[in-house]
């Protein structure tokens, strides 16, 4: 008897290819994203805008007042001091809202679906602020330093190279400060209320401190470490310091901050 015929098992399928390259992500994804959102957004325009008036405009105007009364020990540095006071609130804001607007939208569900690993996104945007931050003080106090060589004497000190370079190392590390506080806060306007007390507070508070003698000794100390000590230390070094120790202590509270933010991101829902 003929053997019954069993016919052959078609062949499995072929794998599915896709025609489009399937690329890992990494860390410059993360970063050409947050650049091409930040560059995008009108109010990163105008509040660099404003930082750059500010500085610029107030010391040239300073320089033009005062300049000729600078001594040989004195450097230019000195006339970006009143406008980066004042500027620097202008980066705080805008590094709160580098992340808080994306919270109060909406945006930043499809950011972290489009991108899961949280701390990648979070990282991106302290690299990208960050190095914002830091050109627009550099670039505005070198415009500042230089320009205003018609106003003082010859003898004065126009170098501002390291200088500036430490003035913005503090500020843009203000910055991250503020960034990292919008991310725990996740609130435009409370955000930026605290990075104000955090900003003014141990410049107002010492006034009060130093007029009891119990807390004397820690209102002198809290103000020497103000923003506005710090900046001045920093832009001109002299006798008192240079500024280092308080940029340090900023330097560590940032990362204390900062590391705290990464926690919360990653323990709250969206």
């Amino acid at each position: 008897m003929a053997a019954a015929y069993v016919p052959a098992s078609p062949a499995p399928p072929a794998p599915y290819e896709s025609p489009i390259p399937i690329v890992r992500a990494h860390l410059g994804h993360a970063l050409r994203a947050e650049w091409t959102k930040i560059r995008s957004v009108r109010s990163t325009l105008w509040t660099l805008g404003v930082f750059v008036l500010l500085v610029v405009g107030v010391g040239l105007l300073f320089a033009a007042t005062v300049g000729d009364q600078m001594g040989s020990e004195d450097r230019a540095t000195l006339f970006a001091f009143p406008g980066l006071l004042l500027g620097t609130i202008c980066l705080l804001t805008l590094g709160v809202l580098v992340i808080s607007s994306e919270y109060g939208t909406g945006l930043i569900r499809p950011t972290l679906t489009a991108a899961p690993q949280r701390h990648r996104v979070l990282a991106a945007k302290f690299l990208v602020f960050s190095a914002i931050g830091f050109v627009a003080v550099l670039v505005s106090t070198g415009i500042v330093s230089t320009a205003s060589a018609p106003f003082v004497p010859d003898s004065a000190d126009l170098h501002w190279g390291r200088p500036a370079l430490l003035a913005s190392l503090y500020v843009s590390l203000l910055g991250m400060f503020a960034l990292a506080v919008g991310t725990m806060l996740r609130h435009s306007a409370g955000a930026i209320a605290t990075m104000l007390g955090v900003y003014f507070l141990p410049t107002i508070l010492p006034l009060f401190l130093v007029g009891l003698d119990s807390t004397k000794e820690f209102g002198q100390k809290m103000m020497e470490y103000s923003a506005p000590s710090a900046l001045s230390l920093l832009l001109t070094p002299d006798q008192d310091g240079n500024g280092l120790p308080q940029l340090g202590l900023l330097a560590v509270l940032t990362a204390a901050v900062v590391g705290c933010a990464f926690a919360v991101l990653h323990r709250r829902d969206v």
